[in-house]
């Protein structure tokens, strides 16, 4: 290749880079993207999997066990109560697994399939969705709102837009509420908003959420996934070119053409004709025949205005469609189990899984821990008795107060317990401390440690108990 070939190349390429940084093109604010809203089966996949993820939000704090909130994040007194079970700070270490489990689990769907979070079950596209599908219902189909927001204010303007964001405000404020009473009984919570007597954190937590949801989901949109959201940054190093993600065909799709009704395609024409329904269907506005782009969230739309469009021309479905880069230029596809990363991801979530599991299981309704006097480590009596004296600290992490009593197996045969025939009283979700001693005749005491278990129960439901194991000190002998 000689010095003036080279530098056509070099300039040709230099001029394609440039071609292509003219057709890429993404919403930078300047514009509302009103995305048309079709039929389909990725776009019934969404909507059921937001309802799924989210209703749940609205109505599972109103869910009652034994006339208290099943499910309670109770800050103020360090609790959380899930039906009959009560854990406490003591066990935040589940909750450590469990943030992990979930970080673990988005990188793993994300090495695999892309940004199928921000697709179908991210708050923000779903509060978006909602909001968007209001502003149909209200204002018109994606034309109709474009001429609206273009036309000059008229009453039947006015009606539409305050009615729009009245309802934007309120289910604003219904996210508010829904997220407060996660952390307060949902009655009482409800009983307070209504009498104007909520805390000041209250009114401060509830104009938050009810001011951000209202922005976010009602004019951000998806700047806020395109700007805002880290997880839109990362996502780029997470997946590879085996991850499956919607992708146009552009073998099968170029050369493009139109297409009028009655006609045939050209030869040498492909099966692209250029309708721009994926462009319009996008909630981000991204065309996915430039190839996959930093604001696509990977919710498969497009696939299913493009499918309906193949229909209605007569072609094959699949022009757009979940499919690898590998996949599409040619290369073997791989299993899963030849993807090293993905593996680890799903190692790191079983281990945590794991760890919860024990933990929920082995969580206890009350632990015991008990300590012995080192100064004396024990006391010879005036009969020769031996006694030695015990701090018992018990934490009780059921939901209602226990009395309990005291049993000690093993030590020195003939001793007996003076302290725990009071039967403590302990409160719920709090630590409870008292003292005990131990005194055993002295002429049973046989070696200068002796290994005693102590037991603590409840007086009237004795399946709730604890055990710890200690040593009775005694003199050389």
């Amino acid at each position: 290749m000689n010095d003036e070939t080279k530098q056509n190349a070099e300039n040709g390429h230099v001029t394609n880079i440039y071609h292509e940084l003219e057709m890429w093109k993404v919403n930078m604010g300047d514009k509302t993207i009103h995305a048309k809203r079709m039929p389909g089966f990725f776009r019934t996949v969404k909507t059921y999997s937001q309802l799924a993820l989210w209703l749940p939000f609205f109505l599972l704090p109103y869910l009652r066990w034994n006339d208290k909130q099943a499910i309670l994040f109770d800050i103020q007194n360090r609790q959380f109560h899930f039906f009959h079970i009560t854990v406490l700070p003591q066990d935040i270490w589940m909750l450590s697994l469990l943030l992990l489990m979930a970080a673990m689990t988005l990188f793993a769907v994300t090495s695999v399939a892309s940004r199928v979070w921000c697709g179908y079950f991210c708050f923000q596209t779903a509060w978006s969705d909602w909001f968007t599908w209001l502003e149909d219902k209200i204002e018109g189909n994606p034309t109709a709102r474009r001429k609206l927001d273009e036309a000059p204010w008229t009453l039947d303007k006015f009606k539409k837009k305050a009615l729009k964001h009245l309802i934007w405000i309120v289910f604003s404020l219904l996210t508010g509420i829904s997220f407060s009473i996660w952390f307060v009984d949902a009655f009482d919570y409800w009983n307070n908003l209504l009498h104007f007597n909520l805390p000041r954190v209250g009114w401060i937590a509830l104009v938050l959420f009810l001011a951000g949801t209202y922005i976010l989901a009602g004019f951000l949109r998806e700047q806020a996934c395109i700007w805002m959201c880290p997880y839109a940054r990362i996502q780029g190093v997470m997946s590879d070119s085996q991850t499956i993600l919607p992708a146009y065909d552009d073998k099968r799709g170029e050369n493009r053409g139109k297409l009028h009704r009655g006609e045939k395609t050209e030869a040498g024409q492909g099966d692209c004709i250029d309708c721009f329904q994926c462009v319009q269907v996008c909630p981000t506005g991204v065309d996915i025949r430039g190839g996959h782009q930093l604001a696509c969230i990977t919710c498969g739309l497009c696939i299913d205005a493009c499918d309906a469009i193949m229909d209605k021309i007569g072609k094959p479905r699949g022009l757009i469609r979940y499919a690898s880069l590998d996949e599409l230029s040619g290369k073997p596809k791989k299993k899963l189990y030849q993807h090293p990363r993905t593996l680890v991801y799903l190692t790191i979530i079983l281990i945590a899984f794991s760890g919860i599991v024990y933990g929920l299981t082995h969580l206890g309704a009350m632990t015991l821990r008990v300590i012995p006097d080192r100064q004396p480590l024990f006391v010879t009596m005036s009969d020769g008795a031996i006694q030695n004296k015990y701090d018992f600290k018990i934490l009780n992490k059921t939901d209602r107060d226990i009395r309990i009593k005291v049993s000690a197996t093993g030590g020195v045969e003939g001793q007996v317990i003076l302290g725990g025939e009071h039967f403590p009283l302990t409160h719920h979700g709090r630590g409870t401390a008292f003292t005990i001693f131990v005194k055993a005749p002295g002429a049973n005491v046989k070696q200068e440690v002796t290994p005693i278990e102590f037991k603590v129960e409840g007086v009237d439901d004795p399946t709730i108990f604890a055990v710890y194991s200690s040593k009775f000190n005694a003199p050389l002998r």
